[in-house]
């Protein structure tokens, strides 16, 4: 009887459809994520205009959304390990649409609050399940490039975001760019039709027959037999709680780390994309040029994204993810000293901060077994949503101190370099990427 170990099948593939297929599925939901993170920051002044909001009260009417993403994110990336992750991104997609929708009827920053609360779910728990469904298939070499141009979804739904809000605020309004949200509840019935599931899943669940078909389309040239077996990494095949797991076998302080790296760059990235458009709106200019501002940023984060998977690739994503947290910090400096072409600046902080949150990302799922990836992402994810949720509330408290300009931005720049300890301080001989041999 032929035996194929599931992660061999995996990590020793050539690219081929299906592996394009997951990047196209997994892209998609990425820029439905990109647009659900820029879109209160691109409408953020109309609110408060029309709510009549101070800067730390929409700083914690911005964070509601993000609560529920650190919700989502640990209950539903727990949860896919044991239901299957296309089941858990449809729901999670109602989710989002269904009360994203819902959030441009709303007239007072209570109701506005509860329901980015509760579309906050929904885009928590999506993210660490892509995350973890792109990584599965992607063959070992090509890892690192393939999971970069799946988050390259962000910065096209950022813009996107930015680009609708441009075009439709002052004339619709700024319930119309959240009204656009529904759009997505259209493809769950192609999702759970037609979007590839989880190897190891299919094969804990429904056993080696269920997984054939998707083998064959995964590695044709193996030629594999009706009567094939399929055995999971040891590692995969460990007992005990998936969240247990992640503080055995060495990876306790590891773990930590990543939580902390994510954290910090969260933190980066949610207090630009929410405050980027307001900050430049105070320094001066008017509303269009700082929409442009947000543009030239999300532009920024796509090149960061291509180039920083690309260098992952021949040179490790442990230092990759340091040089460029070190880099956002420099970056952001830069732009607290008004250093001009702002355009070209803004580029930068983008390309250095996208570029950051992406490996980061990247190098968290490479880090765990696949039966417990979803688990360790939505963890990873989920703790960094505190970076996330703090950041618009303490840039809406900095903001009404008055502040400078710069003084804003240093704060920021002081917390990517956190992030760059963390990566730097985290134990590859615990990855499961590591050689089993060399293993400790």
């Amino acid at each position: 009887m032929q035996r194929v170990e599931l992660h061999a099948l995996t990590e020793e593939a050539r690219l081929n459809g299906l592996h394009w297929a997951v990047l196209a599925w997994c892209l998609g939901l990425m820029l439905i994520d990109g647009y659900d993170l820029a879109i209160v920051g691109a409408a953020l002044p109309a609110i408060m205009k029309d709510m009549g909001n101070g800067a730390t009260s929409a700083g914690f009417m911005a964070s509601s959304g993000l609560v529920g993403m650190v919700l989502g994110a640990i209950l539903f990336g727990t949860l896919a390990d044991r239901i299957g992750r296309r089941r858990v991104i449809a729901l999670c997609v109602l989710l989002f649409s269904v009360f994203t929708a819902a959030t441009g009827f709303t007239h007072e920053p209570l109701s506005f609050s509860a329901l980015r609360f509760l579309s906050g779910i929904g885009m928590g728990g999506a993210v660490p399940n892509i995350m973890s469904l792109m990584s599965e298939y992607a063959p070992r070499k090509m890892r690192s490039l393939l999971m970069t141009l799946m988050c390259c979804g962000y910065a096209p739904g950022s813009m996107l975001a930015a680009l609708l809000s441009k075009q439709f605020l002052a004339a619709q309004g700024w319930q119309s760019v959240f009204f656009v949200a529904i759009i997505p509840v259209l493809l769950i019935p192609f999702i759970l039709k037609y979007m590839p599931e989880s190897l190891a899943f299919i094969l804990r669940t429904q056993g080696s027959a269920a997984l054939l078909a998707p083998a064959r389309r995964l590695r044709p040239e193996l030629q594999l037999a009706a009567d094939c077996e399929f055995a999971l990494q040891e590692v995969d095949r460990r007992s005990g709680s998936s969240i247990g797991r992640l503080f055995s076998e060495g990876r306790g302080f590891s773990t930590v780390m990543f939580w902390v790296a994510a954290i910090a760059g969260l933190f980066v990235l949610y207090a630009l994309s929410y405050w980027l458009v307001k900050l430049m709106d105070m320094a001066g200019y008017d509303l269009g040029s700082a929409l442009d501002y947000l543009i030239a940023f999300n532009a920024g984060g796509l090149l960061g994204a291509l180039i920083g998977g690309w260098v992952a690739d021949r040179l490790g994503l442990k230092w990759v993810c340091v040089v460029l947290f070190i880099a956002n910090s420099a970056a952001l400096m830069l732009l607290s000293q008004g250093v001009q072409p702002l355009s070209l600046v803004l580029t930068l902080v983008g390309a250095a901060t996208m570029g950051t949150q992406f490996q980061v990302y990247i190098y968290t799922a490479h880090f765990y077994p696949a039966s417990i990836r979803s688990t360790g992402v939505g963890f990873a994810t989920g703790m960094g949503r505190i970076g996330a949720v703090s950041a618009p509330i303490v840039v809406g408290l900095l903001v009404a101190l008055h502040l400078p300009l710069m003084g804003n931005f240093m704060v920021i720049a002081s917390v990517s370099l956190v992030g760059a300890i963390a990566i730097a301080l985290i134990n590859e001989r615990a990855s499961a990427a590591y050689p089993t041999a060399a293993r400790p």
